[in-house]
């Protein structure tokens, strides 16, 4: 209950750039990361944690050699997440500096992104700023991974969002409905050629 009241009292503050009422559920954070390899020497980004369910089912998954790092713009969130996940490393910062943050922690590749940015409701010049980072820091053969509301997947912002990801990365996504999630959501998936 207290992540919820949380969560709920970030959104009011600043719907824009939180996005979201409630964490997201269980189901769609194990959605989130199934199908993800990530044993070896995998390095894992997490956009946008929150309130940690999605890096939870991160930190349960990555091997003794794998490397995770969360990057959180909001301070309080990034505050109460750090030492919650002791093989997830949690920085306080923007998506756009993903290059610069993933340099800084030794992650010399990244292999999966997973993203829980409220993307259709970011400014254009912000989501543009995070694409930019993304594309140039994924790998060939590394995933990204998001969710969209159902609600809002037939949006406008939504579908330019997809569109243009899609054109950056050079693949299709595949999508899959989580139900049990409030509200439910498609997850998105993108691998890099």
């Amino acid at each position: 209950m207290s992540e919820h009241l949380t969560m709920l009292g970030r959104f009011v503050r600043s719907p824009r750039t939180i996005g979201a009422v409630a964490p997201s559920s269980r189901t769609l954070a194990r959605a989130m990361v199934a199908g993800l390899d990530l044993s070896g020497q995998a390095r894992v980004v997490e956009l946008g944690p929150g309130t940690g369910v999605v890096t939870r089912v991160i930190g349960e998954e990555l091997g003794a050699q794998a490397r995770g790092l969360a990057i959180e713009i909001d301070p309080g969130f990034a505050k109460r997440l750090r030492g919650r996940f002791p093989n997830v490393e949690v920085v306080c910062g923007s998506a756009a500096e993903l290059p610069a943050l993933a340099q800084a922690h030794g992650f010399d590749h990244v292999d999966h992104i997973v993203s829980g940015l409220p993307f259709a409701s970011l400014p254009a010049e912000v989501t543009t700023s995070i694409l930019d980072a993304i594309q140039s820091v994924l790998r060939p053969g590394g995933t990204f991974t998001t969710f969209q509301y159902v609600h809002g997947y037939p949006s406008p912002l939504a579908s330019a969002f997809r569109r243009e990801l899609t054109a950056r990365l050079g693949a299709q996504p595949h999508r899959r409905l989580v139900w049990r999630n409030l509200p439910p959501a498609y997850v998105l998936g993108w691998c890099r050629p």
